[in-house]
This record gives C-alpha cells, sequence and structure tokens, in this order.
C-alpha cells in the first residue's frame, strides 16, 4: 500500500511551483504570520530556502517568504520536454 501523504524531499536552491492553494500561508519570520492564500497564486514558482520543523519548507516568492508544506508545491525541472 502507497502511503498518500507521501512527503517530498527538496534541497535548498530548488525551484519549485505552488500546485495548491493552502487555506492559509504562514510568513517564514522570526515570529511567523497567517496570511490569506491569495498572497502567492497557483503555478508561482519560487526557490526553496530551507527546510523547518513540522514538514515546511521555506520558500521565497515574488512577495515574501512564505512556510509551505509539501503537498502545496513541486520541483520545477528543467526542461520539460
Amino acid at each position: 500500500m502507497s502511503d498518500i501523504s507521501e512527503t517530498k524531499d527538496f534541497s535548498m536552491g530548488d525551484r519549485v511551483r505552488v500546485i495548491a492553494l493552502p487555506p492559509y500561508v504562514k510568513t517564514a519570520e522570526p515570529m511567523p504570520m497567517l496570511r490569506p492564500p491569495n498572497v502567492i497564486r497557483l503555478g508561482e514558482e519560487g526557490v526553496v530556502m530551507d527546510r523547518r520543523p513540522g514538514g515546511y519548507w521555506g520558500v521565497r516568492f515574488t512577495k515574501g517568504a512564505f512556510l509551505m508544506e509539501s503537498q502545496y508545491i513541486e520541483r520545477v525541472e528543467g526542461v520539460d520536454e
């Protein structure tokens, strides 16, 4: 049986794309704040900064850095052919 809640592994510097929007997003600040999901867009790309406790990834997007769970992002491959 496969585990549906499969955890994806990313490396620092990987480009990732938002594949689903969470109900809210947390800022990647020393004191995280909850923000509405519309601060990022479906399909928006960002760069992985680091791994955080609780299964979160720190990702830098155009409008700032946010904590994203693996289920909401995927690695962007170099060439899609």
